[in-house]
């Protein structure tokens, strides 16, 4: 299981909890800039993964959107590389609203793997098959797609948006390689593993559980003068504890 730290203090708490690796979250990393997802630049994203990288040990995996730009997935590996993480994920889609096409999102990925390839230190390429989340959600595509990246040379496979044990275990069935899965509500982590997924990762969830708590406090506040939803510091010296 990888959760999903939006800044240093969560990524910090989420190591002292006894996680064993973290993933950053794009829409958790755009938030932390008062933007929406897919509004952080590459750039930014990089300061963003330098400062996680250093706050904890653990091994820490980038979401790289579709690698900001239609042919840039190799560059936005090495680049994230230097700033020390040891994998990150590649998507299929176009921020500007479609998919790309399969067989460029296969060179995509194959782009991608080669440049993780050629770093000095091991990178797991992760290849996300975004149909699920992005209003097509044509299981056969998505697993046709996954072979193709397994194929290219991905190390684990990743279609966020499956909704069901059902769906899970078609994809986990079908494809060679390990597979992320986005964790839902309604499964529990033995669910999901029991499907044949290796790996779940939280995306943006946990950080909007912190800001809506945050949110439904202040509005408590400002609307009706109510301060029961406040909680006192949680145990700081423990998490930060060098």
């Amino acid at each position: 299981m990888i959760p999903n730290p939006w800044d240093v203090g969560s990524a910090r708490m989420l190591a002292a909890v006894g996680f064993k690796a973290l993933a950053t979250t794009s829409s958790g990393c755009a938030f932390t800039l008062g933007r929406v997802d897919g509004r952080a630049t590459l750039p930014e994203t990089s300061t963003h993964v330098a400062a996680l990288a250093e706050a904890t040990d653990l091994p820490v995996s980038v979401d790289l959107e579709n690698g900001y730009g239609a042919d840039d997935a190799a560059h936005a590996v090495t680049r994230i590389a230097a700033s020390g993480a040891v994998g990150g994920s590649i998507e299929d889609y176009d921020p500007r609203g479609r998919l790309y096409d399969f067989d460029h999102a296969v060179e995509r990925v194959a782009a991608a793997v080669e440049a993780a390839r050629a770093l000095p230190h091991p990178f797991v390429l992760t290849a996300r098959a975004e149909n699920h989340i992005r209003g097509n959600p044509d299981l056969d595509d998505t697993i046709a797609r996954l072979q193709a990246f397994a194929d290219a040379g991905a190390d684990v496979l990743y279609a966020p948006g499956l909704r069901t044990i059902d769906e899970i275990r078609a994809v986990c069935d079908a494809v060679p390689k390990p597979v992320n899965v986005l964790a839902r509500a309604d499964l529990t982590r033995d669910d999901i593993f029991d499907a044949g997924a290796q790996r779940i990762s939280l995306g943006g969830a946990l950080a909007w559980a912190a800001v809506a708590a945050a949110a439904d406090a202040a509005r408590a506040i400002q609307e009706r003068g109510d301060f029961s939803g406040l909680r006192p510091s949680p145990p700081l010296d423990d998490w930060f504890r060098s």
